[in-house]
């Protein structure tokens, strides 16, 4: 897409420090300066590594769900299995790695099928979407990490989606999946 002339401008990056540094991200400042005006201000933001969201088909064609505990809501929440990319991870095998160790289901393959800012305003990393077809419980179980803990489920993507409407799944993340999936249908 060609630069539009009436976009505003990206402002200039002055100083970036760290604030805090945190078990999964980091809250940094950025002092900026607007190019044309020369107004200045100092912004803060989560340095954070991007996430795989996994839309996981069995080989029934039910999508598999994650419920847990969020410290953040202070609810438990249904979800689709995804979580942190890790350094030099291909976005796939991060989505399959995540779905393997949360829900303990294993699939044929996996393609990623959205990419997107969660947020930002606040954040500068990406949500990338994995498709993952074909899959089936491993016998292998999960391999939660050490404050996770959840309830796995297979339901039909009718339910899923009625769920979405309804608001029974509100976290953000897990309806940009669904809305990817449904773009490829």
């Amino acid at each position: 897409m060609a630069e539009d002339e009436k976009a505003p401008p990206r402002w200039d990056i002055l100083d970036d420090k760290l604030l805090q540094a945190c078990r999964v991200w980091d809250l940094r400042a950025r002092h900026y300066r607007h190019p044309k005006t020369g107004k200045e201000g100092e912004f803060y933001y989560i340095d954070s590594r991007d996430w795989a969201i996994v839309v996981a088909l069995t080989v029934d064609g039910e999508i598999v769900l994650v419920r847990q505990f969020r410290w953040g809501s202070d609810e438990l929440s249904w979800e689709l299995p995804g979580g942190i990319i890790d350094e030099g991870e291909d976005p796939v095998a991060a989505g399959l790695r995540e779905l393997r160790e949360e829900t303990g289901y294993v699939a044929e393959s996996g393609r990623i099928i959205g990419r997107s800012r969660p947020n930002p305003a606040i954040l500068n990393n990406h949500s990338v979407v994995v498709l993952a077809e074909g899959c089936r419980l491993c016998g292998e179980g999960t391999a939660w990490d050490e404050h996770e803990e959840m309830e796995v489920r297979a339901l039909p993507e009718a339910t899923v989606m009625d769920w979405a409407r309804e608001g029974v799944m509100t976290h953000a993340l897990a309806l940009n999946g669904l809305l990817y999936y449904q773009l490829q249908t």
